[in-house]
């Protein structure tokens, strides 16, 4: 019973806190780490867009160099410009020549697949697509 006297009412009502501080965390932890990879897997869907644009207008260019390109050496260029994307989820590229008036052009669009992955659920597949018109000299 001294023992109990010697221990104030603000002391008390520590005790059970360890207990209730685990209980949060346990109930925060899953939202937060599903909100950081969600947030890892846009950014890299942002990524693979902006590498998907840049390898496309490395191919128009390409494409407008003289003598004129084959769609070959197009899709070559594409193909080695395409940074950090997967090969075996990029389209095999589309070139489509023609004229608008009186002036020649290629029309060059790519496809890439991003697949969202959360570790614990994965989700339907989205095509990113990018699509670039260049004027031949």
């Amino acid at each position: 019973m001294i023992v109990w006297r010697h221990l104030s009412k603000a002391s008390l009502s520590g005790l059970g806190q360890s207990g209730a501080t685990a209980a949060e965390f346990a109930l925060v932890i899953p939202a937060f780490l599903l909100l950081l990879v969600g947030s890892l897997q846009v950014g890299i869907t942002f990524f693979n867009f902006t590498s998907l644009q840049n390898a496309v207008g490395e191919g128009a260019r390409e494409a407008t160099l003289f003598p004129r390109r084959t769609d070959a050496e197009i899709r070559s260029r594409i193909t080695a410009a395409a940074f950090g994307l997967d090969p075996s989820r990029l389209s095999t590229p589309t070139i489509v020549r023609g004229t608008d008036n009186a002036q020649d052009f290629v029309d060059i669009t790519v496809d890439y697949t991003v697949e969202f992955n959360f570790g614990v659920a994965t989700f339907p597949a989205v095509t990113l697509s990018q699509t670039r018109r260049a004027y031949l000299p």
